[in-house]
């Protein structure tokens, strides 16, 4: 049986315009093939209704799992819980338990609970709560599509509250081997290796250094049998100088 399969979909203007740089796609990636589920699309969108709802649309449609990060905060253009909630043609207001989590919290922090903190106890009817220990503030699943937040450790902390509770497949297993000589020489071998393995997954990363020119040959699988034969016959194939 196939793993379980999964998008991304990074949402926020500083991330398109170069201000921040987004790290949540590869701490998610590494973590879902540990857990057996395969990330197979990642998409960047704007902090724009219209756009938002339609990429979540899309890849809530196309796989078992879509994860958000960002845009669910305090401020005005945090916009993604209504979003997500329009692409379910579902309510949203303020929540009764995710309230009373940030009214606690910020009564315990002596900061005052004001509306615009108020905005992120907002979830859509029908969502259970993310749990987020380390700002209070929770995401939510909603369906097949789980909304977190875009700072890293917070985000971090999230998937570890929400991978638990999905069913995932096979990790996948990857070996690989560095091979000194141009794409263009090994491409052939490569293409019959691949045909001959088609259960795995074979990735050419060309590299060039102190005039060096070669490529990383990565192969993924989740049979570990199958990989070490595919790597046996790599190896053959080119043999280190």
């Amino acid at each position: 049986m196939p793993n379980p399969t999964a998008a991304m979909l990074v949402i926020g203007d500083e991330i398109l315009a170069g201000r921040t740089r987004d790290s949540n796609m590869h701490y998610l990636a590494q973590e879902l093939t540990k857990h057996g589920i395969d990330l197979r699309e990642a998409r960047m969108v704007a902090d724009d209704h219209d756009a938002i709802v339609a990429a979540v649309t899309t890849l809530k449609d196309g796989h078992d799992h879509l994860f958000t990060s960002g845009g669910i905060g305090p401020t005005h253009d945090d916009i993604t819980a209504d979003a997500v909630a329009g692409a379910f043609g579902a309510s949203i207001g303020v929540r009764q338990d995710a309230y009373d989590l940030l009214a606690a919290h910020y009564e315990r922090s002596g900061r005052e609970f004001n509306e615009a903190r108020q905005r992120m106890a907002r979830i859509p009817e029908g969502a259970t709560l993310i749990d987020n220990p380390v700002s209070i503030a929770p995401g939510f699943t909603l369906g097949n599509v789980h909304v977190m937040a875009g700072v890293p450790s917070v985000f971090e902390a999230m998937v570890a509250s929400v991978l638990p509770k999905l069913t995932g497949g096979a990790p996948l297993l990857s070996q690989s081997l560095r091979i000194e000589r141009g794409e263009g020489e090994i491409a052939g071998p490569l293409a019959q290796l691949a045909a001959d393995f088609p259960d795995l997954s074979i990735g050419s990363y060309p590299f060039q250094k102190d005039g060096i020119y070669g490529a990383n040959i990565v192969i993924r699988g989740s049979e570990g049998a199958r990989v070490d034969a595919a790597m046996t016959r790599l190896a053959a194939l080119f043999p280190a100088s």
